[in-house]
């Protein structure tokens, strides 16, 4: 087999690996992109398919230490977690609790804040480029809660309008008059009105691979055995062959630190792993936007195959047995809301790869030019995808940042 050569080798298909792709087509490099799975299948198909305008506070936030109590009893639907891995992970649960200090959340939303912004903007554009313009909806997701929590909604959007988000708080009746299919469990709602969802997350990235491809850019699917430094560039050996180029970028998602060990990076990356059931609709109780609720904590979505429950989050090792006790927990709960059929499909479980901090790793790696790295963007990563792309992109072609990347280096936590 002839060698294949090519300006960057984006390893990974999902939301990040695609737009980095593409975005680096756009400036006129040679690319090629890489999974062992057609683009979408992964960890960017399991997600809520929500653009959000607003997740720009982290998980690990001041309001986290209240919430420690209930998520200690591990029966929570919003949280479980694996104790032998919390023992082993010690380190990593230290880091993560540490950047839940007041201190440190300012600084990490200004970043996210920045981050998200500029990949809306993209998104916007690119899926109408994609031809998948039909799949979006400009109806917002509603964040809903059972419990009498105006002040925690008050807060929650005295926060968003520090950064320019718009949102709306809603009671009992107005949330009637906006889903007025569902049952009114919900006492206290607030409405992010800028933000947007899709109703197949996986079909929108497969849409951003055609989109890649049909702009001169080649799709392989293989597996990925190493990556091995070659002069001033980069040989990738596949399972079927290799790749030279001047550029690599590893935006693998949760498998991103097991690539780049070898090299001699320990990248502190955990994984909030997560499930989703799809459901029958029925036609006369439609849902018409993602609906967040928080006291049961899942997520409910109109997709193209039905409605999408999604559960909490799930803290334990990458590729441990499934447990579906979250979300058994939650469809009971999700139909006491709306009115849908039997399941569609099996369930799916992804692994949401999460940095101590909540922030991705965007950036060159420290001790080898040429290898990039953008994965660690935890659950917002169909969110923050294009703009992730779009920066690794123009920083090797050496062009002006569309954002601040300086608080997602990944020397933050790789030293030279």
């Amino acid at each position: 087999m002839p060698e294949d050569k090519a300006d960057v080798v984006v390893l990974g298909a999902g939301i990040v690996g695609v737009s980095t792709a593409f975005a680096a087509r756009q400036r006129g490099m040679s690319v090629v992109l890489v999974d062992r799975h057609e683009p979408g299948s992964e960890t960017s198909y399991g997600n809520a398919g929500i653009i959000s305008s607003g997740s720009i506070t982290p998980l690990n936030n001041p309001s986290l230490w209240t919430s420690l109590p209930k998520y200690l009893s591990n029966r929570h639907a919003a949280l479980r977690w694996n104790p032998l891995w919390a023992v082993q992970n010690a380190g990593w649960v230290a880091r993560f609790l540490a950047n839940s200090a007041a201190s440190r959340l300012g600084p990490r939303a200004t970043a996210l804040h920045g981050l998200i912004g500029a990949s809306a903007k993209l998104h916007r554009e690119w899926i109408v480029q994609a031809g998948a313009g039909h799949r979006i909806r400009e109806t917002g997701w509603l964040r809903a809660w059972r419990s009498d929590a105006v002040l925690a909604a008050k807060r929650e959007q005295a926060m968003l309008a520090e950064y320019g988000i718009a949102s709306e708080w809603l009671d009992r009746q107005a949330i009637s008059a906006l889903e007025p299919d569902i049952v009114p469990v919900y006492k206290v709602g607030l409405l992010h009105s800028q933000t947007a969802s899709v109703d197949s997350p996986g079909e929108v990235v497969k849409a951003y691979a055609r989109m890649f491809a049909n702009a001169g850019g080649r799709v392989r699917q293989a597996d990925i055995k190493a990556i091995i430094p070659d002069g001033d560039g980069w040989r990738v050996m596949l399972a079927d062959g290799e790749i030279s180029a001047r550029h690599v970028v590893v935006a693998l998602g949760p498998w991103s630190a097991d690539m780049v060990r070898p090299l001699g990076y320990r990248v502190p990356l955990a994984y909030e792993r997560g499930y989703h059931r799809e459901f029958k609709p029925n036609p006369a109780r439609s849902l018409r936007r993602p609906i967040y609720d928080i006291d049961g904590g899942f997520i409910m979505t109109p997709m193209e195959q039905g409605i999408r429950v999604t559960s909490g989050v799930e803290l334990t090792d990458r590729d441990a047995p499934s447990s579906f006790a979250q979300l058994d927990q939650v469809v009971p709960l999700a139909r006491g809301v709306l009115e849908f059929g039997d399941a569609v499909g099996d369930a799916w479980r992804g692994s949401r790869p999460t940095l101590p901090d909540s922030l991705p790793m965007i950036g060159p790696a420290p001790r080898h030019a040429g290898l990039w790295l953008a994965f660690g963007n935890q659950h917002i990563g169909f969110t923050t995808g294009p703009a992730t792309g779009a920066a690794i992109a123009a920083m090797i072609a050496g062009a002006p940042l569309p954002y601040d990347v300086t608080p997602f280096a990944p020397s933050r936590y790789i030293r030279d």
